[in-house]
């Protein structure tokens, strides 16, 4: 009897210490951030009482508001008077013509002619025998000067114990921004929605950064950083891939790093991607 129940106690341990992720990603999704809203009643109650003891400064800070936004305008959005970069055309596809990358020189643009552009890469996520997935992205280019963008990812689970899967769909939504636009290296901010489905069914807001690099003829390097909160909890994208291009398609090994609520997830990524 009490090796039996030995026994039950080390198989509850091991499945528990071997939790399914996704499940669990799933579950604090759904129950959320429940210590957020007590904090923040706190928080607003303490506020409120040195709110008018501030009155006299809304002159100063109103000036610091406008040196703020101005800033934050420049550094966002750029001067378009002096910074000629933010002119140059978007390109057929990354080394159309052996040198440029997502962008090329305004006066290259008078002889290819200003173009639209539709990018769609799929890539396969793996982490280990139990933990893999699927990322597929598209990105809508109707000029140079923005973009819409979006994700779906597929992420699947095995439970060591049942043999049954758990999957995830995480969906991303974003209207992307190129600050910088160099013929070998483009820079930008990303802002839109992240939604979970499955029966989680929650979204949030999210906003990330992202860069391409052309260093080599025919090879290319990008990264994109993704960040947004559901239910108070994290759902945040790390992206980073090599990229060999071959006329207007390529082929990609890159990784991939997830954190959804608790659970971090870390993939190699292989895929292949083409240019319409």
């Amino acid at each position: 009897m009490k090796k039996t129940l030995f026994v039950l106690i080390t198989i509850l341990t091991l499945n528990s210490s071997f939790s399914q992720k996704i499940d669990k990603s799933k579950s604090e999704l759904k129950s959320g951030n429940s210590s957020r809203s007590s904090s923040s009643s706190s928080s607003s109650s303490s506020s409120g009482s040195s709110r008018s003891s501030s009155s006299n400064d809304f002159g100063l800070a109103g000036l610091l508001v406008e040196g703020f936004l101005y800033v934050s305008f420049y550094s966002t959005i750029g001067d378009y008077r002096s910074e000629n970069h933010l002119y140059n055309s978007l390109s057929k596809y990354p080394y159309f013509d052996g040198e440029s990358g997502n962008f090329q020189k305004e006066n290259d643009s008078i002889q290819y002619g200003n173009v639209m552009r539709f990018d769609v890469e799929n890539h396969f996520l793996y982490s280990n025998n139990n933990i893999f997935g699927n990322h597929l992205k598209a990105k809508f280019r109707p000029f140079q000067y923005f973009y819409v963008q979006a994700d779906y990812r597929e992420l699947l689970e095995k439970n060591v114990f049942t043999n049954r899967f758990s999957n995830l769909s995480l969906f991303q939504f974003n209207v992307a921004y190129d600050r910088i636009r160099f013929k070998k290296f483009n820079l930008g901010w990303t802002l839109g929605a992240t939604y979970v489905g499955n029966d989680v069914q929650k979204a949030g807001f999210s906003y990330g950064l992202h860069t391409d690099i052309f260093a080599i003829k025919n090879i290319s390097f990008n990264s994109a950083m993704m960040w947004s909160s559901i239910n108070g909890l994290p759902v945040n994208s790390f992206e980073i891939r090599g990229k060999y291009h071959k006329k207007n398609y390529f082929f990609s090994l890159g990784y991939e790093h997830l954190k959804i609520a608790s659970p971090n997830y870390n993939f190699v990524t292989l895929g292949t991607g083409i240019y319409f």
